[in-house]
């Protein structure tokens, strides 16, 4: 009974290392992750796609307004996974970071300042004592300078540079099929029906355009897919 209360007190403690060197609640937030819908992010040579699984789970409900890719400006754009509600907030950092780049210096921030200032910010939150880490993951994708970026982040802070990962549920499976499959010479193009088919091969049948949304980040900036091209994917 006593080993079990001295895990209790350090699986409270948001900012307490166990014994063996873990941090309990960063290890939640990562498998509040993992229960979230599977997003996407494949880098091409003229762009970064980023796709994402939306889980409609009920008729009644309108697909609009389940937002997983978020644009942060015109050259940079998010993929979350996890709580919405975390991942939001993690969405209006990064805005504002890339708005005080642009004010600052007149230019736009590359993906791999932007996700380094995220991760910062994520990592704060496994130190201090009144909070708890974000039950969220990003992919950053971005087009700079004519080099095309993608990074992930996790609760934990850490982040990394991709050539295409997945986030979310089952991305283990999807990233296998992704190490088979990805090509590092591909383009936006060919990078949207690999992310698009990497998602459906992990759901049923029934998955169709309005459970995927897919967004390009190339020179001409972030846009978004139509439903009429994302069927055309599907």
């Amino acid at each position: 009974m006593r080993g079990q209360d001295d895990r209790q007190a350090y699986d409270r403690g948001t900012s307490l290392f166990s014994p063996d060197g873990r941090l309990y609640q960063v290890e939640y937030a990562r498998e509040a992750v993992r229960r979230g819908g599977a997003s996407v992010g494949v880098r091409a040579t003229d762009g970064v796609v980023l796709a994402a699984e939306r889980r409609i789970r009920s008729p009644l409900l309108e697909p609009r307004s389940i937002e997983k890719l978020h644009k942060i400006d015109e050259h940079n754009g998010v993929a979350s996974a996890g709580h919405v509600a975390d991942a939001r907030q993690l969405v209006e950092e990064a805005r504002q970071t890339a708005q005080i780049e642009r004010l600052s210096y007149d230019q736009p921030i590359s993906p791999e300042q932007l996700t380094s200032e995220i991760s910062e910010h994520i990592q704060e939150f496994t130190q201090a004592g009144h909070t708890r880490p974000f039950g969220a993951a990003l992919l950053v994708g971005g087009y700079v300078d004519g080099r095309p970026q993608l990074f992930e982040t996790d609760p934990s802070g850490t982040s990394y540079e991709w050539q295409a990962i997945a986030i979310g549920g089952s991305s283990d499976e999807i990233e296998s099929t992704l190490e088979t499959e990805y090509d590092p010479e591909v383009n936006t193009d060919e990078a949207a029906e690999l992310a698009v088919s990497v998602l459906l091969d992990d759901e049923d049948d029934s998955m169709d355009a309005e459970n995927v949304s897919v967004a390009v980040i190339d020179e001409d900036g972030f846009r978004t897919l139509d439903r009429d091209a994302v069927e055309a994917l599907v």
